[in-house]
């Protein structure tokens, strides 16, 4: 099955949030209250029931404001630092090779959260750790709620009403992105010069691709995100250390039920 991925043009979003309303229906995700922050940007950071937001910049040129508006959700990285580190299999690649979740194995232990080079995964932070529970985007593929599986685009993108959300092969979407940047930073165009695809080469690549008016450190973007060395010291180093722990408590238990069961077996012969 080829790579699928997203195509998020900024330069063509109006920032409606339909696509914030659309993921909130589909995944039956809950309200969150809402305060007037000084922005337009609302809510004001993702959740654990907010899985994309519409990120609000403004860029002051001369004597205006140019609004600059983003798309805040997990990127489906190719190297994925959280797929990596998972130390249950909660996070994995799916046919698709976008990062899906399997919310039953979450153990709460929110490496995710602490090495993902975006800052997306959030951890209900309200309930005590191994408990608690990590939620991101999965792009509707959700068990239960699999759009892709039924033939349906994703419901970010279904919503979308000017086309800045494309879902598609990903090999195509990175020829569409690189011609609309193409088109944005022609030579006559003094309105884009600083146009980018952003994701064809990142970790790997990234199954959210963007097209952006200008470079990504404007957006709030890593430059250049990194596969944490960190998490490579906790997949090399720690986690291999984790498991032969709980192997050797496993045993232990296992050892003690066949010591118990023995003494039971010889108190009766007696």
């Amino acid at each position: 099955m080829s790579e699928k991925a997203i195509l998020f043009d900024a330069t063509k979003c109006m920032a409606c949030r339909g696509c914030q309303v659309a993921c909130k229906q589909w995944n039956e995700l809950k309200a969150v209250k809402t305060a007037n922050q000084g922005s337009y940007e609302n809510p004001p950071d993702l959740s654990p029931d907010t899985w994309i937001t519409i990120r609000f910049r403004e860029e002051a040129e001369g004597n205006t404001v140019r609004w600059l508006f983003s798309r805040r959700s997990c990127m489906h990285c190719t190297e994925a630092a959280c797929v990596e580190v998972c130390p249950s299999g909660a996070l994995y690649h799916n046919e698709h090779s976008f990062v899906a979740y399997d919310k039953d194995k979450c153990i709460g232990c929110g490496y995710c959260v602490e090495y993902c080079p975006f800052s997306i995964p959030r951890l209900d932070a309200g309930r005590i750790t191994g408990v608690g529970k990590i939620d991101k985007c999965t792009l509707c593929t959700t068990p239960g709620r699999d759009r892709l599986s039924i033939g349906e685009e994703p419901a970010c993108v279904k919503t979308c009403p000017t086309g800045a959300l494309i879902y598609g092969d990903r090999d195509k979407l990175v020829e569409e992105g690189r011609r609309r940047v193409d088109s944005l930073r022609m030579p006559h165009s003094k309105v884009y010069p600083q146009a980018m695809l952003y994701g064809e080469t990142e970790l790997g690549g990234l199954h959210v691709l963007y097209v952006l008016a200008d470079l990504p450190e404007v957006y709030g973007l890593p430059k250049e995100p990194q596969f944490p060395v960190a998490a490579i010291i906790q997949k090399d180093i720690f986690r291999p250390l984790t498991w032969i722990v709980w192997s050797a408590v496993a045993a232990g238990l296992a050892l003690n039920v066949l010591v118990a069961r023995a003494r039971q077996t010889q108190e009766k012969e007696e």
